[in-house]
């Protein structure tokens, strides 16, 4: 099949429109969108990823920014800081029941539910390949990639017990489906030069 000379852009155009269709249920909310962004966060990352630097990363912004948005969930009381065991000096974050409650009232509801009617094997696929997208995207731009540890290269098993090579540790069961900001996962590669789909 031959391929349309503008179809990586349309497909581009497509996941911007989709991102900000979904950011403008935000219209009305208690929150706004770089607030919400962060409780997903730290309901959706493991612990040593709830960080000020992990969400930063993660959103793509500064620290300064990220500590700002952070201290107006805390002051909101959506969120609350614990010391970390292993390094006193470095807090994590986890939501409290209000931001429980808060994240239940989501405004991606709707495109959850939009994604949620596709057929199992559609929504497996595109989750791969958005995901390879945003790899190569982090990638190019030297910039950190964010995914699970399941999926990451980094997370092997043996027996019943899952580790972190990169971290060198054991992993919690619960952490496995987390985001993990030592995440490191397939990315896309480019079809050589010359060579197309549609070759005679």
């Amino acid at each position: 099949m031959k391929d349309e000379p503008r179809t990586p852009e349309r497909i581009a155009e497509l996941l911007v429109h989709v991102g900000r269709a979904a950011r403008s249920e935000d219209s009305g909310s208690d929150l706004t969108a770089a607030q919400w962004t962060c409780l997903r966060f730290f309901s959706r990352a493991n612990g040593s990823t709830r960080t000020p630097s992990g969400f930063a990363s993660f959103q793509a912004t500064t620290r300064g920014t990220a500590s700002q948005i952070i201290k107006t969930l805390e002051r909101r009381g959506l969120i609350v800081r614990t010391r970390s065991e292993r390094d006193r000096r470095s807090v994590c974050f986890d939501l409290t029941d209000e931001g429980t409650a808060m994240l239940a009232r989501d405004p991606l509801r709707q495109l959850i539910g939009v994604v949620g009617a596709l057929a199992t094997t559609e929504r497996d696929g595109f989750l791969a390949t958005l995901s390879r997208l945003s790899n190569a995207l982090a990638f190019r731009r030297d910039m950190p990639a964010f995914g699970t540890c399941r999926d990451c290269s980094h997370f092997g098993t043996s027996g019943d017990t899952a580790f972190c090579a990169c971290m060198a540790a054991e992993l919690a069961a619960e952490d496995t489906t987390k985001l993990c900001a030592s995440y490191s996962g397939p990315t896309l590669t480019r079809r050589s030069e010359g060579k197309h789909d549609d070759a005679a």
